[in-house]
């Protein structure tokens, strides 16, 4: 699997444009015939465009220049320069760029297929055939290229996913993930066993619906401000549409869910507002009438759906599911079998 790089910086130099030319024309017929000189042509762009394919900025490590190409300069006998050739450069979806100066924001791409030019080619010049006046018969004029924009942009990438899996270290959001998708993260019964987020994709009805759900590596209090791993990989839940708390039944799930609910919250207090439901795993340690109270309980204090699961059994998935169609407008969810 490729290494998941989800920020990066690049230097970007769109194309110069030509010079316009100074040429008169001299022909047998005509020894005269006036100037000719044609304008260059314009500097290729930095072009963005979204590969659905892609889910990392990794390129971006081993290619961090990236320049278009100059426009030629115009000639004689009112020939123009071509133009610089565009230089088109492939992100995954979600992806942002900002200018690293001033910190502008010069591209969102989501969409497969979109794009945006992140710095424009450089006009072409003007050639001496548009400086004739009434006085000025045979003008020795020509006006340069513009120069290509260049910056350093800062590729930043937010995954996109419907869905949005979040809890503490070993909650049991990667085992939730394999269950629920064809996704392999590696599991591990220790924490911090995922280090990058991860994607999988869950199947509907008979396949004419899907929705995608990001695992994100666990959080820990104090996350916000950078303790644990968690802070690097929060803004990943900016695209999501709605929350799903994985908490572990073995351990304090009311004390971890007011962990991670004030974590995000401290990141950004929108997150907060969005939908969410309660994955309580692990039921499998505890007896059915014991988690069957620890639920009720969890409900009442969170204000949340909770739905009890097994992440490792694979048991309750098909009520969270079915909730998470529910609540995403699609239609009723097909759970892959697997070994």
């Amino acid at each position: 699997m490729a290494r998941f790089i989800d920020e990066t910086r690049v230097f970007v130099r769109a194309g110069n444009g030509g010079d316009g030319a100074i040429a008169f024309l001299r022909e047998k017929y005509r020894p005269f015939g006036g100037p000719s000189g044609g304008d260059g042509g314009r500097g290729g762009d930095v072009i963005l465009e979204v590969d659905e394919g892609l889910m990392t900025l990794l390129d971006f490590k081993y290619k961090p220049r990236l320049i278009a190409g100059n426009g030629e300069p115009g000639r004689g006998k009112h020939q123009n320069g071509h133009g610089g050739a565009d230089l088109i450069v492939r992100v995954p979806p979600g992806t942002l760029a900002f200018d690293e100066d001033s910190g502008e924001l010069l591209a969102d791409l989501v969409l497969p297929g979109a794009r945006q030019i992140i710095a424009p080619g450089g006009g072409g010049g003007s050639g001496n055939m548009h400086f004739v006046t009434s006085t000025r018969r045979a003008p020795r004029i020509a006006t340069p290229g513009g120069a290509g924009v260049q910056r350093t942009v800062r590729l930043e990438l937010r995954l996109v996913a419907e869905v949005g899996l979040i809890g503490l270290p070993n909650a049991g959001k990667s085992t939730l993930l394999a269950a629920m998708t064809a996704a392999h993260p590696k599991i591990a019964p220790y924490p911090f066993t995922t280090l990058t987020p991860n994607l999988g994709r869950v199947i509907t009805g008979i396949g004419e619906h899907s929705f995608s759900i990001a695992d994100i590596p666990g959080l820990i209090e104090g996350a916000h401000v950078g303790h644990g791993l968690g802070i690097r990989f929060l803004r990943h839940l900016s695209r999501t549409r709605l929350l799903l708390y994985v908490l572990d039944l073995s351990g304090d799930p009311e004390k971890d869910f007011t962990i991670v609910r004030n974590e995000i919250g401290a990141f950004d207090a929108n997150l907060i507002e969005r939908p969410a439901m309660i994955a309580l795993n692990k039921i499998d340690l505890l007896s059915n009438s014991d988690a069957a109270a620890a639920a009720r309980t969890l409900g009442a204090h969170t204000g949340l759906p909770v739905f009890e699961i097994s992440a490792m059994k694979r048991t309750g998935l098909e009520p969270l599911l079915a909730e998470l169609e529910r609540m995403l407008g699609l239609g009723a969810p097909v759970l892959e079998c697997r070994n």
